[in-house]
């Protein structure tokens, strides 16, 4: 009797190993991939990646872990050109993503067709950001040329931000005081009242309400709210009579995901921006949404505003790029390092 309970309990053990052993055979492998951003996107995309994880799993019984990278879209652009092993490159411009295929044909050079709106989930835009109180009444973007207001902006040659900032001024004093030369001047008195050029919209950010320099912080328009969650008593933010329609581009870096076999997951984890659950998270984190579910429930926070996009005003980011931001182009000319 014994001798058979033994032989049952054994045959039990080993059907139960077998089945495990089986289980876990056709569980895939744990995967992991790198999201290479620009400075501001740290609390987003913390939150969205455990959704994605979460979803993945659900579907696929795959785990994912999903490791992040932040700093100047630009210097992350360069990173990522130099060896920098990203699945994904989530970067503030379009200009920074087409670089990745200019230098190494890290992407195709179609690459901003492979998701909807050009591969932009998410939009923003930039504002200002002020003292509590608004101690320098600062209105709009003429004010940011008085000689009496310091002015906070990272640097255009490493930031994305600075480049959506830069341009956005440049704008604003075209149609105000007509043409491209006087925009040079205005621009030029406007990067005179910079105290510090910081690498990215981040270490601007902390320069700005942690150092205490500046009248105003020149921010993206998530950045400006979160200063506001975290120093509220301390900040304000105004919005400009005319700003810029930042669209922020995502894509999968093709020779990374091919050489690590993590293409599907990458993939999938870009064409869940585009779902309402991610939408919501995006309008949760002050970036403008896509879906009009998102845009409607976060409209008071998101109001409508008078935005102009880089293709009408400049031509699209090659040119900008060219005229703008490359060696000697008007940020050399206009700009004097302290």
């Amino acid at each position: 009797m014994n001798t058979r309970r033994h032989l049952l309990t054994s045959l039990g053990a080993a059907a139960l190993t077998l089945t495990l052993g089986a289980a876990q055979a056709q569980a895939p492998a744990p995967v992991t991939l790198l999201n290479v951003s620009y400075d501001p996107t740290r609390e987003l995309y913390v939150e969205y990646n455990a959704a994605f994880a979460k979803h993945w799993k659900a579907k696929t019984g795959q785990d994912v872990t999903i490791k992040q990278s932040h700093g100047g879209s630009g210097r992350q652009a360069r990173s990522i050109i130099d060896g920098l092993d990203a699945d994904v490159a989530t970067l503030a411009l379009a200009g920074d993503t087409d670089a990745l295929h200019t230098n190494g044909q890290w992407v195709p050079k179609d690459w901003q067709k492979r998701l909807p709106q050009n591969s932009s989930p998410y939009t923003s835009t930039i504002v200002l950001v002020v003292r509590a109180g608004n101690p320098r009444n600062i209105k709009d973007w003429d004010d940011l040329i008085r000689p009496d207001v310091k002015v906070i902006t990272p640097n255009p040659k490493t930031s994305g931000g600075a480049r959506w900032n830069y341009l956005a001024a440049w704008e604003f004093a075209k149609r105000k005081y007509g043409g491209d030369e006087k925009a040079k001047e205005f621009v030029a008195k406007l990067y005179a009242n910079v105290p510090v050029l910081d690498t990215g919209a981040r270490g601007s950010s902390v320069t700005f309400a942690q150092r205490n320099q500046g009248d105003v912080f020149i921010s993206w328009e998530n950045e400006a709210y979160l200063l506001e969650k975290e120093f509220g008593n301390k900040v304000d933010f105004v919005y400009p009579s005319l700003s810029i329609l930042a669209e922020p581009a995502v894509t999968v870096v093709d020779k990374n995901v091919d050489k690590k076999g993590t293409r599907a997951v990458a993939q999938a984890y870009l064409e869940f921006l585009y779902t309402e659950e991610a939408q919501d998270i995006i309008g949760k984190h002050f970036y403008r949404p896509r879906s009009e579910k998102a845009q409607a429930k976060y409209a008071k926070q998101l109001p409508k505003l008078n935005l102009f996009t880089i293709d009408a005003a400049f031509g699209g980011w090659d040119q900008a790029a060219k005229v703008h931001f490359a060696d000697g182009g008007s940020f050399d000319q206009i700009y004097t390092r302290k």
